[in-house]
């Protein structure tokens, strides 16, 4: 499914290739869509829902680790997107396990439906170049996150039951 030519320049591309978990696709693209504008990047971004099994495989192909997990980013064009050339600019992809999701939920985002919300958001902003890798990264990152989901999914404060730490 692709959004209709958007005046915001933003078309997000959405497949949901699994069954394991039902997921809403356009809702799931409004809101990397909204994070899009909000981040004031245009551009084309696929976001795919796959199973265990694809994700696995992607898992060990992109990032050499084995297992499925909840989400991959690929940022596709340059990483501030002003060195893409001429042509519609091709963010990346971001791809999510929503099976992983599921089983990670009630120790990390509390439900089903805030854990999809935090992958795609933190699988858009992965490929507008945000990383966690050092704790400042982690703390604007995390940042980052809780202002969209206040934004646009929750549309207002965090639930007590949500965890950006998975919970042991």
């Amino acid at each position: 499914m692709v959004d209709p030519p958007s005046p915001t320049g933003v078309t997000i591309v959405v497949s949901d290739e699994q069954d394991e978990v039902t997921v809403d696709a356009s809702r799931w693209a409004s809101l990397a869509h909204d994070v899009l504008v909000a981040e004031h990047h245009q551009g084309e971004l696929t976001l795919t829902f796959v199973d265990r099994e694809e994700m696995a495989n992607l898992n060990a192909e992109h990032m050499h680790e084995m297992g499925a997990t909840d989400v991959l980013s690929f940022p596709l064009d340059a990483a501030d997107h002003g060195d893409a050339g001429p042509g519609p600019v091709l963010l990346g992809d971001v791809v999510v396990c929503p099976a992983v999701a599921a089983e990670n939920a009630p120790t990390h985002a509390g439900t089903i439906d805030d854990e999809l919300a935090l992958l795609v958001v933190h699988g858009v902003l992965h490929v507008l170049g945000h990383d966690h890798a050092e704790p400042d990264e982690t703390a604007m990152m995390r940042s980052r996150e809780i202002e969209h989901l206040t934004a646009h999914h929750w549309r207002g404060p965090a639930p007590s039951s949500f965890h950006q730490d998975q919970q042991q």
